[in-house]
């Protein structure tokens, strides 16, 4: 615990997390190189699809409203300046998690708790129930475990956007295997709801809780982030409007983000023409890089130019991290 009270994940605690990963993904491939789930399981399923794109925004926007991350971002990150430096570095860790070996799956998690370390300090402006002047550490459990939950809840999201709904079967699987990519996060089970009903639950109190306030600076790294600013690439009009018709009321007002009639309509125009145009990609667009890319790590060869083409935009990087320049796999 810290002076106020806050669990915070020691380096020990953090090591336990992932050699329990470890374990449990003993059985799945003596070799490594299925991962920590491997292309058996529902979370390979969600996340190859890019569709995971359309919830960025969502994600990101609900991670900001929590003013530990808002602060920590100002003060340790680049976010005003390089809004998509920030999307590929998040996706850099998730995705290696996800699709990488079980080695680079770890290195992801270690690198992920070592750089968390260094960040900490003190709030530039209160919001929700935390005072100006007040600490904050990125390693604090209920940080984590709300960047996390957004993460998870803006995947369903936005593959429920574009796909059929997943079961109720479907939804407690993929719950149940995000548990083992918490572990990387540092987040132990028992500080997380037990279910998915439970998850969502959690959530949208967060959204409504005192837990959450928008600060000035994370209105204007909002802004910037949907602006597209630092950055040739510009979010269109029917992105930033989607994104902000996935937040809670509460929370476009907080932002100051425009709901007028012009956004409505961009709104419903993208929810009539995505769904019909996603479904019609050819798997090499439709599916991200690093799924590729473990697709043929599995049959022991490096990333294609698919691969490859398709890493840079979601991970700013050919491939994906500590996996050795040499070796097509682990």
């Amino acid at each position: 615990m810290d002076s106020a009270g806050s669990q915070l994940v020691s380096p020990s605690a953090s090591e336990s997390l992932i050699a329990g990963a470890v374990r449990a993904a003993a059985g799945l491939d003596p070799s490594g190189r299925a991962g920590l789930f491997g292309p058996g399981s529902i979370t390979w399923r969600i996340n190859r699809e890019s569709a995971l794109f359309l919830g960025a925004g969502r994600a990101a926007l609900l991670q900001l409203a929590h003013p530990w991350v808002a602060t920590a971002l100002e003060h340790h990150s680049t976010l005003m300046r390089r809004p998509i430096a920030r999307f590929h570095s998040t996706f850099r860790i998730v995705f290696t998690m996800v699709f990488g070996s079980l080695d680079q799956a770890t290195a992801a998690a270690r690198q992920l708790y070592s750089t968390h370390t260094y960040i900490k300090g003190e709030l530039a402006e209160g919001a929700g129930r935390f005072a100006h002047g007040s600490h904050y550490e990125a390693n604090e459990i209920a940080a984590l475990r709300w960047v996390f939950a957004t993460l998870i809840d803006s995947a369903v999201l936005a593959y429920e956007f574009v796909l059929p709904p997943l079961s109720e079967a479907e939804l407690a699987a993929y719950y149940a295997e995000s548990l083992t990519m918490a572990a990387l996060f540092g987040l132990p089970r028992e500080t997380l709801p037990p279910d998915w009903k439970g998850f969502l639950t959690y959530c949208r109190e967060m959204e409504q809780s005192d837990q959450l306030g928008v600060t000035t600076s994370a209105r204007a790294m909002a802004q910037s982030l949907l602006s597209g600013a630092g950055t040739w690439i510009k979010p269109p009009h029917w992105y930033r409007a989607l994104t902000t018709g996935w937040l809670a009321p509460r929370f476009r007002q907080e932002f100051a983000l425009p709901s007028g009639w012009r956004d409505q309509a961009a709104e419903a125009l993208a929810r009539r023409r995505i769904t019909r145009l996603f479904r019609a990609l050819p798997q090499a667009a439709r599916f991200v890089g690093p799924y590729h890319e473990a697709q043929l790590r599995l049959k022991g060869r490096h990333p294609g130019m698919v691969a490859r083409a398709t890493n840079r935009f979601w991970i700013g990087a050919p491939r994906l991290p500590f996996g050795g320049a040499d070796r097509p796999f682990g």
